[in-house]
């Protein structure tokens, strides 16, 4: 798949059935950023690095807000649950 192929394939997702499914993008977004904020609230003193099973988490806390909004999608649930087992196995290995 080339660039221009791609960029059609996200111009279809987010101007049809993402938005279904996620509800609207900026009240989306807006929710992450509180359950990203609230998760970040000591990582964002300086000098604290995100650790990749922090990362995991974040990306499970997208999909949980994600299940919050739109129409209903039970891959919300299993990639939020896949997350979560990522960010376990990544933080028993550090």
């Amino acid at each position: 798949m080339n660039k221009s192929e791609i960029l059609l394939k996200a111009a279809e997702l987010v101007n049809g059935g993402r938005q279904e499914t996620h509800g609207d993008t900026k009240i989306n977004h807006e929710q992450i950023a509180e359950f990203w904020n609230i998760f970040l609230d000591e990582k964002l003193k300086p000098f604290t690095a995100i650790t990749s099973d922090e990362v995991a988490t974040m990306m499970a806390l997208l999909k949980i807000s994600r299940s919050q909004r739109g129409r209903a999608n039970v891959d919300d649930y299993v990639d939020a649950s896949a997350y979560m087992a990522i960010a376990g196995e990544l933080k028993h290995d550090n």
